[in-house]
């Protein structure tokens, strides 16, 4: 059986990020050839072009975690109408020097969660423009902007049984994304 090895790229520092609880509780509904690790990016230095032939420890862990990756699944929050700036910082320290991107040809899924109506929309569309310069395959349908509500994850982490159906809906499409740009 082939495994897909997920690369996670959560865009909250926050220790009980919502959307690090998503990114959990997602996890949980993908098969068993499906394995999600979430890649660091706490501990990277703000870009700096100067560093490109230089790159930090972390920048190069950080790329080599994407590189051996077959897929990324982002889970943003949104901050301020976009992505979070630590999110940015990561894609671009991945994406250099110029010509040498670990994102090329990535297959992608986005999905965030807020305390807004309106989840993480305008995050998740800023992103979507971010990845489509950089050559990721993004998978368009279905979206999910998920409003953070009480019910939202069990106890033991997993998915609510009021978001179960639909976010299981979205792991299925995902998944199906990646094996068609994999396989």
């Amino acid at each position: 059986m082939t495994q897909y090895l997920i690369g996670v790229l959560v865009g909250s520092l926050r220790e009980d990020s919502f959307n690090r609880q998503l990114a959990h509780a997602m996890a949980t509904l993908a098969p068993p050839d499906f394995t999600f690790e979430q890649v660091q990016i706490d501990d990277l230095p703000l870009y700096n072009q100067d560093q490109d032939d230089h790159p930090t420890p972390a920048v190069a862990r950080m790329k080599a975690e994407i590189k051996k990756s077959c897929g990324l699944l982002f889970v943003t929050p949104e901050y301020n109408r976009s992505i979070p700036g630590v999110l940015k910082n990561a894609i671009d320290h991945a994406s250099r020097p110029y010509g040498h991107s670990v994102w090329s040809g990535k297959p992608a899924g986005i999905v965030g969660v807020s305390v807004g109506a309106v989840g993480t929309a305008l995050a998740q569309q800023h992103l979507r423009n971010v990845l489509a310069y950089l050559d990721v395959s993004t998978m368009g349908q279905p979206e999910a902007f998920i409003q953070a509500k009480n019910d939202l994850f069990t106890p033991d982490g997993g998915v609510g049984a009021g978001s179960r159906a639909f976010l299981q809906d979205w792991m299925d499409h995902y998944v199906a994304w990646v094996k068609k740009h994999v396989d």
